[in-house]
């Protein structure tokens, strides 16, 4: 968790990184026209909020300050400008709405298409990137990520082009309005460019602390609810309510830092704003009194100047939220490139029909260069044959399965399928002849029969076919609503036991030529043993089968037994010559007819 939580998630991304804004722009090209649009509406908006002081300017000059114009002819040209300044603030309101709706839809299409793209590639990697990288992170990724730059889309992108352009467009109008006070004025542009650099910078620092500081409160409240049962059992109820105090009062504190750095520049930048409205005042004042500016030329002015101060304020805020998109984009497409570490075949070989023998040539394999799990494990399994995987934990039983579904890639050797090695296979064709159940039954939140139909197409009257000749039909009837029973999350509750009949059923509805057990009847409870007898041996019938169990009436059925060690195979045999020798099965057996006792 703390490698979810801690280092990564306190990091802040580069707003100048050319190459991530490159990798961003690729997924907006096929909305360049809705962007244009955007940036049209954007200068339609900007373009309008300068023109309204230059009416105001007009209205005072021409007929609120001008003596030689009639009552009648000013209050006529005061209204021409109020409906000219009115048709302006409705164009403001309806380009600024359908910009909004532009932008939104835009941002919103391309982080669909962003997330689109992340989940398939995501369910295209090897399972070792699953066990390298905590779930937390993944998730994190699909949602707070792209959520992180559905933001920078909305509310950022177009509407700093918006700034940019207000700021220079007000620059412009200034310099042409009136030379010497747009002089005056620049004074304040480097003081105001600086503090907008020094606020940016500081906010940057603030946000890394409240994001680090936000990940592994996030980290200790999942450690926590996960492990819930522990913590009451061992009474660590108040150490983690005072750890949880702590962590929260940090995070509050770097809360409340940011919201004082907040508090000192916005207060700041209006001061700087008032300042130089004084100073216009009694400089533009004076020029009024030597006749040498007009009063609507300084009112003018003085709106065009709260029009300038006010996107630097918004400029300074828009940084942090452009800063961790970019860590969010940087993160999205670090996980994008990730590469499968196991190649698929250039060119697959098809089975035609599988017989089923199975054979593991001189195989090897460790997870890391400095631990050898497997060591030149050689067998080979007859078709129709059941062949039981026994020995301690971290003997090496379910690695051979993984390389074998090809989870993994054995470091040197040949895992073959009627003589063909499963390197060569599609992997789809691979995972349809060879059928997996596990200890640990993954669960729809759908109906029965979806579960054990899953993606095979299969009728329902195969599936109640498949669960009257097994005889769990039995289990089926005592659902609620049989089949189409909801189970999962939201719905029935089933039994260690239940669950792995519904497994054997999914198997079964599969039909492959060749089945593994994976300590699949390790947690099975009493009320279903007897289904699940039967549910085995139809699964055993005219099948391949290998088997990692501890339980006696699941490996005394086997063909051959094979004791595992330390990664090596160390005793095969039928259960009766393996008594007989006395070795490590013959230990193996006492222990659990000793557990069972």
């Amino acid at each position: 968790m703390n490698d979810f939580g801690y280092s990564e998630e306190g990091k802040i991304g580069s707003v100048g990184d050319i190459r991530l804004w490159g990798r961003i722009l690729v997924f907006c090209a096929r909305y360049r026209l809705a962007l244009t649009g955007a940036v049209v509406l954007s200068m339609l908006v900007t373009g309008a909020s300068l023109v309204l002081p230059t009416l105001m300017q007009t209205g005072i000059d021409r007929y609120i300050a001008s003596p030689s114009l009639g009552y009648p002819e000013r209050t006529a040209g005061l209204l021409r400008i109020g409906i000219w300044y009115g048709l302006l603030v409705a164009g403001i309101f309806i380009a600024s709405f359908l910009q909004v709706v532009l932008l939104e839809w835009i941002g919103q299409s391309v982080m669909h298409l962003i997330r689109q793209k992340m989940f398939s590639h995501t369910l295209e990697l090897d399972l070792p990137y699953f066990n390298a990288h905590p779930t937390g992170r993944l998730v994190t990724r699909l949602t707070n990520d792209i959520s992180n730059m559905t933001e920078m889309f909305t509310s950022v992108v177009v509407t700093v082009f918006n700034d940019l352009l207000q700021i220079a467009g007000i620059m412009v109008v200034l310099f042409t309005l009136n030379r010497k006070l747009a002089l005056l004025m620049s004074v304040f542009v480097p003081l105001a460019a600086l503090l907008t650099l020094l606020f940016a910078n500081l906010a940057r620092e603030q946000f890394r602390a409240i994001r680090s500081q936000l990940a592994k409160l996030n980290s200790f409240l999942q450690e926590a609810i996960s492990g819930m049962s522990i913590l009451q059992l061992f009474g660590r109820q108040e150490r983690s309510r005072h750890i949880f105090e702590s962590m929260s009062g940090e995070y509050m504190r770097r809360n409340m830092s940011q919201v004082r750095l907040f508090g000192v520049f916005m207060p700041l930048t209006d001061l700087m704003g008032s300042a130089a409205t004084a100073l216009i005042l009694w400089y533009g004042g004076g020029e009024i009194i030597r006749r040498e500016l007009s009063l609507g030329e300084l009112v003018a002015f003085i709106s065009y100047m709260r029009l300038f101060f006010q996107p630097l304020r918004e400029l300074s805020q828009k940084y942090s939220i452009v800063q961790s998109a970019m860590a969010s984009a940087e993160r999205i497409f670090e996980l994008l490139d990730t590469q499968r570490v196991i190649a698929l075949p250039a060119a697959p070989v098809v089975l035609p029909q599988v017989r089923g023998e199975l054979c593991f040539d001189r195989v090897n394999f460790s997870y890391d260069t400095a631990n050898q799990i497997l060591h030149d494990i050689s067998l080979r399994v007859p078709p129709g044959r059941t062949y039981a995987l026994v020995g301690t934990t971290g003997s090496g039983k379910t690695t051979l399965v993984n390389l074998l579904l090809r989870f993994y890639a054995p470091g040197s050797g040949t895992i073959t399928i009627d003589g063909v090695d499963i390197a060569d296979l599609e992997q789809e064709a691979l995972r349809q002849a060879v059928g997996v159940i596990l200890q640990d039954v993954f669960l729809l939140q759908d109906s029965l029969l979806a579960n054990i139909i899953m993606d095979t197409g299969s009728s329902r009257e195969k599936v109640e076919e498949i669960m009257k000749k097994t005889g769990m039909s039995r289990f089926v009837e005592r659902l609620p609503h049989g089949l189409d029973t909801l189970i999962g999350e939201g719905g029935q509750e089933l039994s260690s036991g239940e669950k792995q009949l519904l497994a054997f059923a999914r198997v079964l509805c599969r039909n492959p030529a060749i089945l593994v057990l994976d300590e699949a009847t390790a947690a099975i409870d009493t009320e279903s043993e007897n289904i699940l007898e039967r549910a085995i041996a139809d699964s055993f019938r005219d099948r391949t089968s290998l088997v990692v169990a501890h339980r006696l009436s699941t490996i005394r059925r086997a063909d051959r037994i094979l004791v595992m060690e330390s990664g090596r195979i160390i005793e095969q045999g039928t259960h009766a010559d393996l008594l007989a020798a006395g070795g490590h099965y013959a230990d193996l057996v006492a222990i659990d007819l000793s557990q069972e006792g």
